[in-house]
């Protein structure tokens, strides 16, 4: 009897090491013996972290597209409005995503509001990426991890759902009624985007790129190491004298535009692009968030500037106030605050006051953003009026003055 038990454990066993994946993206530390962790799948999946927690990984894009196919394309990526390449980490989290696919032999499905993670593989991911941020010790990496999850999810869950330009669903693309227009030389936008926010389709930040293209307005992601190094790379060669952040940070002394660019020249628009320097262009950060993650956007801002430029804060601008058509879907928590796209076109609108910038037609190029931002506002409006739900919201109640 105990020569037959033996060798029933050597079979299932060897059934084991047949069936349970040997791909290396995950990690197994399953402590009970073979058999029981062969018969309890459940248990197996929940010992399994992501690929991003091992040390010496030998993973690598590279070899993922040369061992089973690009999960993500660089075209796939770069067509939601970037030009970086694709982040490692939402990369890994793609593959390790569609390995658990296989693992449970069951399809990711989105749904619900805000296009989550549906049905048993929604609990089994869960309860992995959690085990996965909980393990990782340092806050840096957990912010990283958190923010290329969030990325990669939305990615796997718009495809074939949102127009990759205008981020709305197929049947409400609106990229053929926005006008694309050139933004002056020496004026850069960075999109600086809370993962949260991106491919949400009522954002307004993506209006820049739609209008100006993806050079002038350049989309950043909150906790994307490759994407930040990007941004910074280009500020630390504009000089800390170049560069704005449109943030009402109360804590620090605000200054008009007028009071910021009263003595500043601005490059002629006949100096061809190739010929102008990255000291000439002044760079302008806009937060693109909820509010309530703002303020540690900003922060993070704040302390990369002290690391670059020493202890001083970045120079942030306040505009005049105003109200956005986008405030009848996204009501705003105080008067002096205003979507990202508004925001953007407000600066323009108050940049043309100032003689230095009259000649260069920036209230056009304000104009041009406010039209796309109708023409959001027209097609997520229509969306809502055919799917039975409000088109107005009403105000939350805050304590913000």
């Amino acid at each position: 009897m105990g020569h037959s038990l033996g060798l029933l454990g050597i079979v299932q066993m060897k059934l084991v090491s047949t069936l349970l994946p040997t791909k290396p993206f995950f990690l197994c530390n399953c402590s009970v013996p073979f058999p029981l962790c062969f018969w309890n799948k459940t248990r197996v999946l929940l010992t399994r972290r992501y690929s991003y927690l091992r040390p010496h990984s030998s993973f690598s894009y590279t070899n993922m597209a040369q061992e089973e196919g690009v999960v993500v394309s660089l075209q796939e990526w770069q067509g939601w409005g970037t030009t970086s390449p694709l982040p490692t980490m939402v990369a890994q989290i793609v593959h390790d995503l569609k390995g658990l696919e296989q693992d449970l032999d069951a399809h990711m499905r989105f749904g619900g509001n805000g296009g989550k993670l549906q049905g048993n593989f929604r609990i089994q991911e869960d309860k992995k990426h959690r085990a996965t941020y909980q393990a990782l010790a340092d806050s840096e990496k957990k912010l990283q991890f958190y923010s290329a999850r969030q990325i990669a999810c939305r990615i796997l869950g718009s495809r074939g759902y949102l127009c990759q330009k205008c981020w709305l669903p197929m049947e409400d693309c609106m990229c053929s009624e926005v006008t694309s227009c050139s933004l002056h030389q020496g004026i850069r936008f960075w999109l600086y985007m809370h993962p949260k926010d991106f491919l949400r389709q009522n954002n307004t930040g993506k209006i820049l790129w739609q209008v100006f293209g993806v050079d002038a307005a350049s989309l950043c992601l909150f906790g994307i190491p490759e994407h930040e190094e990007i941004m910074w790379n280009s500020l630390k060669v504009a000089g800390k004298s170049k560069v704005w952040c449109l943030y009402p940070n109360k804590s620090a002394v605000l200054k008009s535009v007028q009071n910021a660019f009263d003595q500043e020249s601005v490059t002629s628009d006949e100096v061809a692009p190739s010929e102008l320097k990255g000291e000439t262009i002044h760079h302008f950060i806009l937060i693109d968030g909820t509010w309530s993650n703002s303020a540690a956007m900003f922060r993070r801002l704040q302390d990369k500037a002290k690391l670059v430029w020493g202890d001083e804060d970045l120079p942030c601008i306040s505009l005049n106030p105003g109200a956005s058509a986008m405030h009848k879907l996204r009501p705003q928590p105080s008067w002096d605050r205003t979507c990202t796209a508004a925001a953007a076109a407000g600066l323009l609108s108050e940049l043309q006051l100032l003689p230095q910038f009259r000649s260069i037609e920036l209230d056009k190029q304000a104009e041009a953003i406010e039209h796309a931002l109708s023409v959001l506002l027209d097609a997520l409006t229509k969306r809502r009026v055919r799917m039975g739900r409000s088109i107005t919201r009403k105000m939350r109640q805050t304590n913000v003055r």
